[in-house]
């Protein structure tokens, strides 16, 4: 792979090559991508979709919506950073045009949408809406289906589902909102299709980022970048895009601290223990008079997040420059902080974090009304498409069908569009207009 090619500024539809040293500074194409992620439907949702804890009451929890601010700060700092190093080693690249500020500007609007697929009620939504196919009335559908198909179903990604929602087309709307190829090269966590599952250990293989549906969207964007391919024929798959290290490490640094802030905050981690976790990953860069002087267990903890995220970026550029010739050939298989110094003292906060917050009762019971609340959704909107396709609706039936938005592939010719259409718009939702459908349909509420 080559950073020329992998910093295109191509969009979908394209018909000529946009250079970078023709662009307008005012209104950088990467800087467009980022604009048009803030101002999609999809990204507004996030701001009722769960992070930590579903349907949570208190103004301490972070949503999706700030989660994914929040990481997208950090991947430009990151993508900066980077970005320095990268023009000193490939001079032509400052000749063409290209800046630091691009590499931010590209991870930076990656990161902003990383989340945008996911659905309501965190990864026990993604959960859901696979077990209703997997082993709920959706099961009904798995001998129409080819293998991939119905894999894309039962193990529904909200990566896939991010890169379907920022680039399907529908009528009137080509290629999605059209981002660079650079930047959907960045989004792309795990280029690979949903079978063969984990074939390897390397990262880029733990889950899959596109749906069948959209493969040729997706080889278009591959291809273009250059990115190496891992896997061809019956399977295909391919190397990550680089700079999608740096918007994973943002998410990693994010997910690991904050989620643990939140924890301290809600009261499920004691101060004492946490403040000793977060103190052993930054104590050399510690201000001992300055920390001394803050008398709030937020304050405390506000301060050692600080530091511990700038630990971390720091931490992840040297790791990533140092790799950069193994990731750039596709043989770098894990994380940036899956082995960096600070290795040990992230696996004693996830660790924490995952006993303490992830696992604690309030998680565990929203989840619940979570999973009843995709499932039953999934059923009555499913059965509403289906028994219209086959002339078989019930009253019922045809009352569901008028709650629904106007999605062309809920009138497709193909069952697994139809079943794929249904389950992006479900996973659409916040978890509150999820909650409020489920009342509504149960008649719970008038």
């Amino acid at each position: 792979m080559n950073w020329e090619q992998l910093l295109s500024l191509k969009r979908y539809g394209d018909t000529k090559k946009r250079n970078r040293n023709e662009q307008d500074e005012n209104r950088l194409g990467f800087e467009v991508d980022y604009d048009r992620i803030i101002f999609s439907t999809a990204f507004r949702s996030l701001q009722d979709k769960t992070q930590v804890i579903p349907l949570s009451d208190t103004d301490f929890v972070h949503t999706r919506l700030t989660h994914s601010l929040e990481v997208s700060v950090v991947a430009r700092s990151l993508g900066r950073m980077v970005g320095i190093e990268i023009l000193k080693k490939y001079p032509k690249l400052e000749q063409l045009g290209y800046k630091s500020t691009d590499f931010g500007a590209i991870t930076a609007a990656a990161a902003l949408a990383h989340d945008i697929g996911n659905p309501p009620f965190g990864h026990s939504g993604e959960k859901a809406i696979g077990s209703f196919f997997k082993e709920g009335s959706g099961v009904q559908y798995k001998t129409q289906l080819t293998e991939k198909e119905y894999q894309d179903l039962v193990d529904f990604e909200g990566n896939a589902n991010g890169f379907h929602l920022v680039s399907q087309s529908d009528t009137g709307q080509d290629g999605g909102i059209r981002l660079s190829y650079a930047t959907l090269g960045a989004f792309m966590k795990y280029p690979k299709e949903s079978l063969p599952k984990k074939p390897t250990n390397h990262v880029a293989d733990k889950k899959y980022g596109f749906f069948q549906q959209d493969k040729n969207i997706f080889l278009d964007v591959a291809q273009n970048l250059g990115l190496q391919q891992t896997r061809n024929g019956e399977t295909i798959s391919f190397s990550r895009h680089p700079l999608t290290f740096l918007v994973e490490a943002a998410d990693d640094i994010c997910y690991t601290i904050i989620d643990f802030e939140d924890g301290i905050n809600l009261g499920l981690i004691e101060e004492e223990k946490a403040l000793e976790f977060l103190m052993n990953l930054v104590r050399a860069s510690i201000d001992t008079k300055k920390y001394t002087q803050l008398t709030t267990t937020k304050s405390r903890v506000s301060y050692l997040r600080a530091l511990a995220i700038g630990a971390l970026i720091q931490e992840s550029v040297s790791v990533f420059i140092k790799n950069e010739e193994a990731i750039l050939n596709g043989t770098y298989a894990t994380g940036l902080i899956d082995k960096c110094k600070y290795e040990a003292q992230i696996n004693d906060i996830i660790n924490i974090s995952i006993r303490k917050i992830y696992q604690s009762e309030e998680v565990i019971e929203k989840e619940i009304v979570g999973y009843q609340v995709i499932s039953k959704l999934l059923e009555n909107y499913s059965n509403a498409i289906e028994h219209n396709i086959t002339g078989k609706s019930s009253h019922f039936d045809k009352l569901v069908l008028k709650t629904l938005p106007e999605i062309t592939a809920f009138d497709s010719d193909f069952l697994y569009e139809r079943l794929l259409g249904v389950s992006s718009y479900v996973a659409s939702l916040s978890d509150s207009k999820a909650l409020l459908l489920y009342k509504k349909q149960m008649g719970l509420i008038l």
